[in-house]
C-alpha cells in the first residue's frame, strides 16, 4: 500500500514550504501523525508505506531535505533502502532520521554507520519529533501553532 501526499499548510503558518520531507513507514497511522504535525510548519511532506516506492519517489524528487524512515518493514526494509541510498551518489548525503521500535540495536547501529543523524524510538512524541527534525534542518523548533509540551 502506498499513501502519499503533499502537506497542506495552516493559514497561520508560512505559505511556502522551505523543506521537503519524505516519511517511509509501513504503518499508515505513523505517516498520518507525522504529516499532521509537520504540516503546521514550513514543510512539504510525502508519505510512503513501501520502501521501494519511496526510493522511486526520491529518484523523481531529489530535492528531499530529510527522510524519516522505519527500519523494520515488509518487502524492502528501511535498512536495505538506506544502504541503497548510500550507494547512489545523489543520495549519499541525504539526511535520515530513523523511526524504530525498541530492541533493534543491531539495525540501529548499522543505520548510524550509514549516516543516520538521529534515532527516534516508537512510540514517540510528535512534538519532540518535530523539534528534532526542525533543529536538524535549522528551522525554529516551535512554530506559532505548535505550542509547548510534548
Amino acid at each position: 500500500m502506498i499513501w502519499r501526499g503533499i502537506a497542506r499548510r495552516s493559514p497561520d503558518c508560512c505559505s511556502v514550504a522551505t523543506h521537503h520531507l519524505l516519511v517511509i513507514d509501513d504503518e499508515p497511522y505513523i505517516g498520518r501523525i507525522v504529516r499532521m504535525q509537520f504540516e503546521r510548519g514550513p514543510y512539504q511532506v510525502a508519505v510512503y508505506t513501501d520502501a521501494r516506492a519511496a526510493l522511486d519517489y526520491l529518484t523523481e524528487h531529489p530535492d528531499v531535505d530529510i527522510i524519516l524512515m522505519d527500519l523494520n518493514m515488509p518487502g524492502m526494509s528501511g535498512l536495505v533502502a538506506l544502504e541503497a541510498m548510500r550507494q547512489d551518489p545523489r543520495f549519499a548525503e541525504t539526511r535520515v532520521v530513523v523511526l524504530t521500535a525498541a530492541g533493534q540495536a543491531g539495525h540501529v547501529e548499522r543505520a548510524r554507520e550509514l549516516g543516520a543523524l538521529a534515532v527516534i524510538t516508537k512510540p514517540f512524541s510528535p512534538k519532540k519529533l518535530y523539534r528534532e527534525v526542525a533543529t536538524l534542518l535549522g528551522d525554529s523548533p516551535e512554530p506559532a501553532d505548535l505550542g509547548g509540551g510534548g
